[in-house]
């Protein structure tokens, strides 16, 4: 019993290191762009799209108030990340280091308009994918998990992508170009959203074999019925 009691515990720890990790890594690189494929794209559109992934498991397993709390805790971290960003630029760099201020304010600097504009796009989004995501597992009776998961990051995304170019990238571009980014990086986090289904469907099976069948039926139905839904309900 003690063992099934520490189970989602290790399991929460171990999807909010990943989503915290992958959170902050998109926003501290986000503001360099690159060029694939003949589109401009921000570096933050490769670790971002995995933080819908681990709120799309959290919301399975664990229902609507921990991602709430989830995605509070993100914004939290996101707004000390800034914060600490702008206390360091105001620092002098001593004389041996070899990142002189003037590198360091504008590689960082422009992260901290990325971080502010995703703490406000990031909210939308998640509170976005998290009704959407919830709204879909209703009407689909707790089936489909690739409908609701990808469904919802899709919709979220959408909001995501346009809100965030415009706030880091507009003092540096003219609309047109803004637009075109933010519109390859939502056809870019739609592809990925596609591609990555069957690996959310393995991370699926993997937690539900480190569950077990009992503990997995017990926060499965904990998480519907937070939701007013039937408890006989089953996974899938």
């Amino acid at each position: 019993m003690h063992v099934l009691k520490q189970k989602p515990v290790i399991l929460y720890t171990v999807l909010l290191s990943f989503f915290l990790t992958f959170l902050l890594l998109a926003e501290l690189t986000g503001s360099k762009l690159f060029f694939a494929f003949g589109f401009t794209m921000t570096m933050g559109v490769i670790p971002f799209p995995v933080t819908f992934i681990i709120t799309d498991l959290l919301n399975e397993y664990y229902g609507r108030k921990v991602v709430r709390a989830t995605t509070f805790l993100g914004m939290v971290m996101l707004g000390f990340a800034y914060l600490l960003i702008m206390i360091d630029i105001q620092i002098p760099a001593s004389p041996e280091s070899p990142i002189d201020d003037a590198s360091f304010e504008r590689v960082f600097a422009n992260s901290g308009l990325v971080i502010l504009g995703s703490i406000i796009a990031y909210v939308i989004g998640q509170m976005i994918d998290l009704h959407t995501f919830h709204f879909l597992r209703k009407k689909t009776g707790g089936k489909h998990i690739w409908l609701r998961a990808t469904g919802s990051t899709i919709i979220s995304q959408l909001i995501d992508s346009y809100v965030v170019i415009f706030i880091a990238l507009g003092k540096y571009h003219p609309v047109s170009k803004l637009v075109a980014i933010a519109n390859t990086n939502f056809l870019y986090k739609l592809g990925v959203a596609i591609l990555i289904t069957p690996l959310l469907y393995a991370i699926h099976i993997y937690i539900d074999r480190y569950l077990g069948e009992t503990l997995k039926k017990q926060m499965f139905r904990s998480a519907m019925e937070e939701e007013g839904l039937e408890s006989t309900i089953q996974p899938g």
